[in-house]
């Protein structure tokens, strides 16, 4: 199979006003797929799905010619402490069913993070992680779910994987539902923070990773006080959901050379200050699939 485009909807009213216009502009650009950002759609409260809310989604999704993934609530940390992971895991879990209802295979979460850098306490905190994705791996292979875990960075300094250690990790879940989600800005950004050479990483962390966020950045840690939006993008710092581009990231070599999946989901994160380039940045992005699937007919 090919690899697919999409990109992730900005599309958060709680009544779904925006969500037709959303979908009629996704269709008029013939993406493959569009990521449902569901973290931001009131469908959990306190751990419980809003059956109404999650059905009046679901009316709306039809008839398009294109499918879904979606993007569960971003403060899911399996790795906080241990009186709280329960709470992480329940809201995890509703996640997995909303995409089920949805009838959305893919979902994304992300990786855990924390405030320790005491080794003791960074190895249990990844071993709860392990433990629950394992459990959560089970609920969404039985729902006909695919949970895609996606990496992150520091953002006020905690501990998160790098690309190389998720794989790792993922490697050690060993299950067959839980893969990653390769955000490239994330790790490019956690791989300077901690030093390390980000392509290599990313030779680890892409060939386990069956959907990509595509976005662009200089992969420039964000550790320096700027007053606006627009001055970080000037010093290129920080994670900026800009288009591809614009940034630095070796997108050409990665498509090429990193191993992606054949069917890899390929989807744009673009901020809203840059939506006026979206259709260039889905053509960009079509361009990098076609690397994609020519480096998977090489091999």
């Amino acid at each position: 199979m090919p690899a697919k485009v999409g990109y992730s909807l900005i599309a958060e009213r709680p009544d779904f006003a925006d969500l037709s216009g959303a979908l009629d502009e996704a269709e008029a650009l013939e993406v493959d797929s569009v990521e449902l950002p569901v973290y931001a759609l009131d469908m959990v409260v306190g751990g419980r799905i809003r059956d109404d809310r999650v059905a009046a989604c679901a009316e709306r999704l039809g008839g398009r010619p294109f499918g879904y993934t979606v993007h569960g609530v971003l403060g899911i940390n399996l790795m906080s402490a241990p009186e709280r992971v329960p709470l992480h895991v329940e809201v995890a879990l509703a996640n997995i069913e909303i995409a089920r209802r949805l009838g959305v295979r893919t979902l994304v979460i992300h990786t855990g993070h924390l405030r320790s850098a005491e080794p003791g306490e960074i190895a249990s905190a990844y071993a709860r992680q392990k433990e629950a994705l394992r459990r959560l791996g089970d609920v969404a292979a039985e729902k006909g779910v695919l949970l895609c875990v996606e990496n992150v960075f520091s953002f006020s300094g905690e501990h998160t994987a790098t690309p190389a250690r998720l794989a790792d990790e993922l490697a050690a879940v060993d299950h067959p539902a839980v893969v990653a989600t390769f955000d490239v800005s994330h790790g490019a950004l956690q791989c300077a923070v901690e030093g390390r050479d980000f392509f290599a990483e990313a030779l680890q962390l892409a060939p386990l990773s069956r959907h990509v966020h595509v976005h662009d950045s200089f992969g420039r840690p964000g550790d320096f006080w700027v007053y606006h939006r627009s001055e970080a993008l000037a010093f290129g710092a920080g994670d900026l959901h800009i288009p591809v581009g614009w940034g630095n990231l070796p997108w050409d070599r990665l498509a090429a050379e990193a191993g992606f999946p054949a069917d890899v989901v390929l989807n744009i994160e673009l901020d809203a200050p840059y939506w006026a380039e979206i259709g260039a940045t889905v053509a960009a992005t079509r361009r990098l699939a076609a690397l994609v699937d020519a480096a998977g007919t090489r091999s």
